[in-house]
């Protein structure tokens, strides 16, 4: 017998489907002035469907030398970043939810007390400065290195597993590294691809350690020049830098927003095959079994 529908769920349906367009609408939006001439999007006569359809926006982005060079660079920088998080979580985690590693609790209790305190914007630069690291791509990997969230998610998960797994290996003669690379590792895939995801999407959308870290305008990565494009401050750029950031603005918000949309492509193409883990992973972890 079917449920009978009420008014609370007629309503909660509406507020879903309002919420939706919120989402849908703007990026549709984008779309559609990204192939639109500029002419027609400086204008704003159209919404959601061009008026006329145009790839002028993205033939002068694949052209354009401070782009690609930015694409470049946000590539760089999330393939090391993420490969750097994911070893140092990893490795830290499953050491961390073993009970005879040697101040265990202290290292956990240090590690929770930099959820709650964090020293700033200036002793982190200052740090960075110190160490040498000004204008160089690993001033933004190393600080996001790895989190003390992370850490104790994936070190819930590590503790979940049957102890009975790392005693079979050990009596076959296996050591720590070989455990956690073939035993622990393999059952892990669904909160290693979760993570995995969260620290591309991470150090891809890098804005603010990329604009106080870097100098060199052609080591920053996407979402800077993004920023430059959309609203232009040359003086604070390089001449090449400039001159590409103004010829975007007199194309016209068609060339904007196709930067947008280039600089979603990676990580939406990479989000399907880490999908069929995402939803069982974002959940692993977050209770201890």
């Amino acid at each position: 017998m079917n449920a009978k529908v009420t008014w609370f769920d007629s309503l909660l349906t509406a507020i879903i489907l309002l919420i939706c367009l919120t989402v849908i609408l703007p990026f549709l939006y984008i779309i559609a002035v990204s192939f639109s001439p500029p002419a027609y999007s400086m204008a704003g006569s159209f919404f959601i469907w061009p008026k006329e359809w145009s790839l002028d926006a993205y033939y002068y982005l694949l052209q354009a030398q401070t782009f690609l060079t930015s694409v470049k660079n946000s590539v760089y920088i999330t393939a090391i970043g993420t490969c750097v998080n994911l070893v140092i979580s990893i490795t830290l985690a499953y050491a961390l939810s073993k009970k005879f590693v040697p101040g265990r609790k202290f290292m956990l209790l240090f590690i929770f007390f930099t959820m709650i305190f964090h020293g700033g914007m200036i002793p982190s630069y200052l740090v960075v400065r110190s160490l040498g690291l000004i204008d160089s791509y690993w001033a933004i990997i190393l600080p996001a290195a790895t989190g003390a969230f992370n850490i104790m998610v994936i070190r819930s998960f590590f503790q979940s597993l049957p102890e009975s797994l790392d005693e079979a290996a050990r009596i076959d003669g296996a050591g720590e590294f070989r455990i956690l690379f073939s035993v622990v590792i393999p059952l892990s895939k669904p909160i290693i691809a979760t993570f995995a995801l969260f620290f591309m999407v991470q150090y891809w959308n890098e804005f603010f350690s990329a604009v106080i870290y870097l100098n060199d305008p052609s080591k920053w990565p996407i979402q800077p020049l993004l920023r430059q494009m959309v609203a232009i401050s040359a003086s604070n750029i390089s001449t090449d830098a400039a001159l590409d950031a103004q010829m975007a603005a007199n194309l016209g918000p068609n060339v904007q927003n196709a930067a947008i949309l280039l600089a979603m492509l990676p990580i939406v193409a990479v989000y399907p095959f880490l999908q069929k883990y995402f939803a069982k992973g974002a959940m692993l972890g977050s209770i201890k079994e």
